[in-house]
């Protein structure tokens, strides 16, 4: 099977290569135009020559030739991070690990916003919510970047922008995808531009049968398939007042019903999570001079739901309920300031309130069980940061940043970070850069509020300190970026167990060390573009047990080695293909109460086709796993084996 599919590849990767004549020019996807502008770097545009951070752009372009994947799918193959979940079953957890950074240390904005899960026990923000249909660009910011966002951007921040209305009065457009486990999907988009509203409408329908999330070791298949049925939903509108100010509105409507199973290896027929998100933002933008000033609020709500109501169990309860709303509240207003040709300044301050209701209820031989209510009337934090940057651009190609921000909170006492990036331009094709910055992330209101607290010991934020640089050289169609970056983060909170009830609770107690290498490469040799990124990870925990000082490896999942690489091929004028290597390296699952387990190296093939019919029609098939690979992100849960995704695009 193997052979016969290589052979294959073979074939189709080079019978028509040579042929070509005409190739289409190509858009750089992730690996950065030093002149492409950029806005997540410093809340403004700005050429990326003209910053020390450590930035990617995931453009229009590369997401269209991923049609089919999810956000998730994308976002795994980039330097430095690693999605945990993004090749198990649809609606499954999405973990976000951004330089060996745990889950939850990484923020996720859209368009610019924090999102958060306040119900949640990491507060992140689940990325399954998210449709890829309707994003424009992403852009990934490498390092502690809390003094421009705040809280949980100790790793980085990933910046996922939707898309915006054409040049025409009226753009539609549609996808229709079909694949293995019974995969449908459908993606229906109008947009365009009327006077002076520009607007943007779009709908996606996923729904998958899928297959048994847990792994079945006995081997007899008698687990059950685990599905989903998905639909988001959002839309847009810029109004354009005057030539000073401009209005904003849009709102991310999606809920998803999945099926599930109750732990590793175990199967568990009847138990499902619901889970429903609306968002809804609002902002103005006005010009005054070199001042443009920022409005912006969002409002963010999540609901999730476990049920579990089978006598066919992975748990000991007979019957299990669990509801989780968490609301967020965020406003900020920020104005930058072009001072001089060489000088720009950013001011601003946000106001977050989060708040939280939860409930479980289980039933099991033991009787029942309630756990302690979580009302939002009670369980609530409110955060005010005021933050200010200086930016030095292109004084005999020098640049540098330095910024600060004072974070105040009602409940964990208050924190100052700070963020310093030099960065040296030779001949507008080197760029030698480093960067120190700190960051924070406040515990969440589970940590606080739940039966799990440490009554009488208030929990702190985790404060971080990271130090990062590099060389980046861009000339022609060859571009490389290595960067070295260290991390160390104190005031770690972890869950510790104890012997009486509740049996455990959250502690400020450890120290986390985390460093690695990151290597990124793009050469466009016109025929065929090649990409691809290595990185190097390690990391340890430093912690006391009794008198003693003992650290150890505890990057549980995340691989001290990955490679990712990737060759796009224009076989003619109308037909692209992209072929993939993703090669993870031996990773760590942690086990309770007993020593890690180590899970295996793997690798895995993947081939993408497109092919234009007309300047308005697409088709496109997905080969994923072609070797049919057979590997765990998660002990315990199933990954998919060869698999195949194919649809067409319209636009009109």
């Amino acid at each position: 099977m193997k052979k016969r599919i290589f052979i294959a590849a073979a074939v189709l990767f080079s019978s028509q290569a040579i042929a070509q004549e005409q190739v289409q020019k190509k858009e750089a996807d992730s690996t950065k135009n030093l002149d492409e502008v950029v806005v997540t770097a410093t809340k403004f545009p700005i050429k990326q020559s003209l910053t020390g951070k450590v930035l990617t752009v995931i453009v229009q372009k590369m997401l269209e030739r991923n049609s089919g994947k999810s956000v998730p799918e994308v976002l795994n193959t980039q330097a430095g991070i690693i999605i945990n979940g993004s090749s198990n079953n649809p609606g499954t957890n999405q973990d976000v690990y951004m330089r060996g950074a745990a889950a939850g240390k990484t923020l996720i904005l859209l368009d610019g916003v924090p999102l958060y899960d306040a119900s949640g026990i990491s507060g992140a923000y689940d990325l399954n919510l998210i449709s890829a249909d309707q994003v424009e660009r992403i852009e990934i910011l490498k390092g502690s970047q809390s003094t421009l966002y705040g809280s949980d951007a100790i790793a980085g921040v990933i910046n996922i922008i939707t898309k915006k209305g054409g040049a025409k009065k009226i753009n539609t457009s549609v996808n229709l995808a079909a694949g293995s486990y019974n995969t449908y999907k459908g993606a229906v988009a109008l947009n365009g531009t009327i006077k002076n509203t520009n607007y943007n409408v779009g709908f996606t329908k996923l729904y998958s049968k899928g297959f048994s999330s847990a792994e079945d070791i006995s081997g007899t298949n008698g687990f059950d398939k685990d599905g989903i049925d998905e639909n988001v939903f959002s839309a847009a509108v810029i109004q354009k007042i005057n030539s000073s100010l401009s209005l904003k509105a849009n709102t991310h409507i999606s809920n998803y019903k999945t099926d599930t199973d109750n732990g590793p290896f175990t199967d568990d027929a009847d138990f499902t999570i619901k889970n429903k998100n609306t968002i809804i933002n609002a902002g103005a933008d006005y010009t005054i001079g070199k001042t443009v000033l920022h409005l912006n609020y969002s409002y963010n709500k999540i609901n999730r739901r476990y049920l579990d109501d089978s006598a066919s169990r992975g748990s000991f309860a007979y019957y299990s309920l669990g509801n989780y709303t968490g609301t967020s509240h965020f406003a900020e207003l920020y104005s930058n300031v072009a001072v001089t040709k060489h000088i720009d300044v950013l001011a601003g301050a946000d106001f977050r309130r989060q708040s939280s209701n939860q409930s479980y209820f289980s039933l099991s031989a033991f009787g029942p069980y309630t756990s302690p209510t979580l009302d939002a009337d009670s369980v609530k934090v409110n955060q005010f940061g005021a933050y200010a940057s200086v930016v030095l651009k292109d004084v005999n190609g020098f640049n540098a940043e330095l910024g600060g921000r004072y974070n105040s909170f009602n409940k964990y006492g208050n924190v100052f970070t700070f963020s310093f990036n030099p960065s040296y331009v030779i001949k507008n094709s080197i760029k030698i850069f480093g960067n120190i910055s700190s960051g924070f992330k406040t515990p969440s209101l589970y940590q606080v509020y739940s039966e799990y607290n440490n009554t009488g010991v208030e929990l702190k934020p985790e404060k971080s300190l990271s130090f990062e640089g590099g060389i980046q050289y861009n000339k022609d169609k060859v571009n490389l970026r290595a960067v070295y970056f260290s991390r160390g983060i104190t005031d770690n909170i972890v869950f510790i167990n104890t012997f009486a009830p509740p049996y455990g609770s959250y502690i400020n107690a450890d120290k986390q060390k985390d460093k690695g290498f990151e290597f990124e490469a793009s050469v466009d040799f016109g025929k065929v573009v090649l990409h691809a990124n290595y990185v190097n990870l390690d990391g340890k925990i430093e912690t006391k047990t009794g008198a003693k000082d003992t650290s150890f490896f505890n990057l549980y999942r995340r691989p001290r080695q990955t490679v990712n690489l990737n060759v796009g091929i224009s076989l003619t004028k109308n037909w692209n293909m992209n072929i993939a290597l993703q090669s993870i390296g031996k990773r760590y699952e942690a086990v309770y109460l007993s020593a890690p387990d180590a899970m295996p190296a793997y690798y895995v093939w993947n081939l993408y086709s497109t092919y234009s019919i007309t300047k308005n029609i697409k088709v496109y098939a997905d080969f994923k796993n072609i070797t049919d690979e057979k590997y765990a992100e998660v002990k315990g849960y199933n990954s998919r084996r060869f698999n195949v995704m194919a649809g067409v695009n319209f636009h009109f």
